[in-house]
């Protein structure tokens, strides 16, 4: 919601108006933050990296450590240096030469985000990940593991995509989407996003940029726009797309310019540069999380407007009586969509029943379920506990 321009009703607070889960001079300094960069605020060019820029977030980054303020950082670059070395002007199409770059690029982007650390006397430490890295229950707990304990030791974990390894089925698809999964993982504060956009600028209206935004809406989303860089993918639609993700985890965002400077001291002494987007409500349990923003579901389960109050309203279980249809190839115990009448997804949860058993269990009551599948010690199609509204 917005209040600018001709989105004016559409409502965001005033700039002057305090702002909710919002840094302000008086604050503490937060706890644990994530700051993502994308390639155009770290390179002067292809293959090029602005090493004076890196050392100024390196002095950042370090001024915040100082304060007691853990820091993550989320760095693009990878592909883009190793373009540069081979002497491309394009970024490849084809999987495999986009992963030769990224495997070219990976040690020199590594190298110079330690020499820019190196006079704060930090150490930093490279996590590669793709997406069954967090997908996975057992290694989305272990990645967590792992990056509490580089923090713990006081590192500065600096995390991107495994692109030389990754194929599409996992890919995150772009680093605004990983940084918004980094944060919820690790119950950051805040998420702070730099790129070579100021903020989200109110194209329908004033044309200035929006400093904050309440919740993200269609109207939101269409003022986002892609990307033309050579090197970069994503642009304004991923960072919206990762702001949703983030927020709904209770998580502030901030997008902001990675070119201005002292950025980071900025946005936290209250200034408010950029767009800052409120969190919505607390953060969800940790399994909750897992099931709700970590996962790709194999397919979806139609249901009818009483079971969506049941599910909305009552927090009970998915029975097979609210079921009207299914669609796409799942498992038993796989991560499926629970769609209501208009198609808007509701919840997801993991589902009891297999994609070849739903035309059976499609509008049973539990009595006939039990009938049919007498072995079975539980008869909802998606059990309260595996579910979580969205």
């Amino acid at each position: 919601m917005v209040r600018s321009g001709r989105l004016a009703e559409a409502s965001v607070p005033r700039p002057r108006r305090p702002m909710p889960a919002s840094p302000s001079p008086s604050a503490p300094p937060p706890k644990r933050i994530v700051v993502k960069l994308g390639t155009g605020v770290l390179t002067t060019g292809i293959g090029q990296l602005d090493t004076e820029r890196i050392g100024a977030i390196c002095a950042q980054v370090a001024a915040l450590r100082a304060a007691g303020t853990e820091v993550v950082i989320v760095s693009s670059g990878a592909v883009g240096l190793g373009m540069g070395r081979l002497g491309l002007t394009r970024r490849p199409q084809l999987m495999t030469r986009k992963q030769a770059c990224a495997a070219i690029g990976q040690s020199l982007l590594i190298q110079n985000w330690q020499t820019g650390f190196a006079p704060h006397q930090l150490t930093v430490a490279q996590v590669l990940l793709t997406h069954d890295d967090l997908r996975h229950r057992h290694r989305h707990l272990a990645v967590k593991a792992s990056l509490e304990a580089l923090l713990d030791y006081g590192t500065v974990p600096v995390i991107n995509e495994n692109d030389t390894v990754s194929a599409a089925e996992i890919q995150f698809g772009d680093n605004d989407t990983l940084s918004a999964l980094t944060a919820s993982l690790l119950h950051a504060d805040h998420l702070v996003i730099l790129s070579t956009a100021p903020g989200l600028i109110d194209r329908a209206g004033s044309g200035e940029i929006l400093p904050v935004v309440e919740r993200i809406t269609p109207e939101i989303e269409a003022l986002a726009g892609g990307t033309e860089s050579a090197t970069a993918v994503g642009g304004m639609i991923s960072k919206i797309t990762a702001a949703k993700l983030a927020t709904k985890a209770g998580c502030g965002v901030f997008i902001a310019g990675g070119d201005e400077p002292n950025i980071l001291a900025r946005i936290f002494a209250g200034s408010h540069p950029g767009t800052f987007f409120v969190p919505s409500g607390l953060p969800q349990a940790a399994r909750k999380r897992w099931l709700a923003y970590f996962q790709r579901p194999e397919g979806r389960i139609a249901i009818n407007a009483k079971a969506v109050e049941a599910l909305r309203g009552d927090g009970r279980s998915l029975l097979a009586v609210g079921v009207t249809g299914s669609g796409g190839k799942f498992a038993a115990g796989d991560i499926i969509d629970i769609v209501g009448p208009d198609g808007t997804v509701v919840a997801r949860g993991k589902s009891g029943y297999g994609a070849a058993d739903m035309d059976r269990v499609t509008g049973k009551s539990t009595p006939e379920l039990k009938a049919l599948f007498p072995t079975r010690r539980r008869c909802e199609v998606v059990h309260r506990n595996d579910l979580v509204l969205l």
